[in-house]
Order: structure tokens, then sequence, then C-alpha cells
């Protein structure tokens, strides 16, 4: 079953490289267009989809840095949530970050890859805490989850 599960996350993240490889179009967004503007022509288009998932890469951290076991909990993907147990659980394992982290805020987030509902972000904090690099988020029912588990 390992190796099914093993085989199944090499096939997604190869995927995932090939597709975001493959896009000539440097303009393109992810996100709908909408209607221009009363009075202008043509559609803009809006990109929510990076703009959500910096939204929920900071929460996930805020949550995770202020021992919001629950908050931090709810931004696992269902997959994570799985494997990490109960929610009290995770609180409880999530009570070692201050030791890690300190009490620091992201200062940078950068999208590496964004297709679909795949994307791996990197992001640092301010001082000397350490980065993350290019982490997995998978976007489940409309909101983008932390995936790496």
């Amino acid at each position: 079953m390992q190796r099914q599960h093993t085989a199944a996350v090499l096939l997604a993240a190869t995927t995932l490289l090939a597709l975001t490889g493959c896009s000539s179009d440097p303009a393109r967004t992810d996100g709908p267009a909408v209607p221009a503007a009363a009075g202008s022509s043509g559609t803009v288009t809006v990109d929510t989809s990076r703009a959500d998932l910096e939204k929920a890469v900071r929460a996930y951290s805020a949550a995770y840095i202020k021992l919001d076991g629950a908050a931090a909990y709810a931004s696992l993907s269902k997959r994570c949530q799985g494997k990490a147990g109960s929610a009290e659980m995770f609180a409880r394992a999530v009570s070692n970050s201050p030791t890690l982290y300190g009490k620091e805020e992201i200062q940078t987030v950068t999208i590496d890859q964004l297709t679909g509902d795949l994307a791996r972000v990197s992001y640092t904090y301010s001082g000397s805490k350490p980065s993350q690099s290019g982490q997995p988020w998978v976007r489940e029912e409309g909101a983008w989850k932390y995936d790496y588990c």
C-alpha cells in the first residue's frame, strides 16, 4: 500500500512539473475573466487563485506559530488531517512551534508552481528563522489547504 501511495505522489508531482513547464503564455493567469468596468470594452482577468493561496499560506503559518492548533488543523488537506489524527493530537504537535519559529511572521511568499488545484509555495520569515521551500498545497472544495504530511 505504501508503494502505491508513493507511486501516486510521484506521478502527481511529475504531472505538476510537466504541466507548469509547458506553459508558453507568460501573461496567463489562473483567475476567471470578469466584465470590465462600465464604459470600457473587453474583460479584465482577476487572479484570485494566487491571492487566495497566499492568504491561506499566511493564515496557516500564523495559526501554527500562535499555537492555534484548531485553526492550523483546519488548514490541512483532508489527506494530512487523516495522517495527523485528531485536531487535539495535532494541537499538541503544534505546541513545539515557538521553539522553531518564535513569534515571527511571514515576510515574503513566492508561488513556485500553480497548476489547477495544485501548488508549491516558498516563504521566508523575518529574522533568522528557517524559510520554507516548495511546500505542497492543494485546493479542496474551493479552499487552499496545506498538503505536506
